[in-house]
């Protein structure tokens, strides 16, 4: 019998506890999805696994950093695969050595996605996992030729997931980085200043980090003049 279209249970996997708050959040805001625990190491991740299937309960899928204190997320995926468990696992990292991704792929990775990222190119992959699950949810136990195509082509499916003329990839990650790896706040300045830049580029960067809700703006108290804003990780 074809499953019915349930809530899937979603273990998030991160070593930062704002990043996997904020994945967590973002799970709950996808209809069909819910969390179901959130671990911030690779030990974590396997005890939660086994614990859910105990309590009969299994998670369905697995958001798994790369770099976790104790293992690597390789390490976690097979050792996953190696106790038997089946569990779908999406790579969200911002990990982007060909032979991580490779050998993701192998270990049983379903998708791929690099941090930073907006809450619509997260939306995409949950929901286009969903269409996978489903197409390869046919009678019988048996797959067809048609649900194969279908559900690896609901994989692919691309959504407009472009960033605004004039964005560079390459810009925005440097910026998420400097954003996330500070102590607090920083301003258009400041960011300008530690990745030798002009303030007008950083700004605009941050803005469209602040406005796909990846970072907090706030106005700076204590400045002289125009106000100034400056900006926290969130995401």
């Amino acid at each position: 019998m074809a499953e019915p279209e349930r809530v899937l249970r979603v273990l998030v996997a991160d070593d930062e506890h704002i990043t996997a708050a904020a994945h967590a959040d973002y799970v709950r805001r996808v209809a069909g999805f819910d969390v179901a625990a959130v671990a911030h190491s690779g030990g974590e991740v396997l005890s939660l696994l086994d614990a859910a299937a105990d309590d009969g309960a299994p998670v369905d899928l697995v958001l798994l950093d790369m770099n976790l204190p104790d293992l690597h997320g390789l390490d976690v995926a097979r050792r996953i695969r190696g106790r038997g468990n089946t569990v779908d696992i999406i790579a969200i990292t911002a990990v982007r050595d060909l032979n991580v991704v490779r050998t993701a792929i192998a270990t049983g990775v379903t998708q791929y996605l690099i941090k930073p990222f907006t809450f619509a190119a997260f939306r995409d992959k949950l929901e286009n996992y969903r269409g996978f699950r489903l197409n390869l949810a046919g009678d019988g136990g048996a797959a067809t030729q048609a649900s194969i195509d279908n559900a690896f082509a609901a994989l692919r499916t691309a959504g407009s997931l472009g960033l605004p003329k004039g964005l560079l990839e390459e810009t925005l990650t440097a910026i998420a980085g400097r954003l996330r790896g500070a102590d607090g706040a920083l301003s258009a300045t400041e960011v300008a200043e530690a990745l030798d830049m002009s303030r007008v580029t950083a700004r605009r960067y941050l803005e469209h980090l602040s406005a796909q809700g990846l970072a907090v703006k706030a106005p700076r108290h204590g400045t002289r003049g125009r106000p100034e804003y400056e900006y926290r990780w969130k995401g």
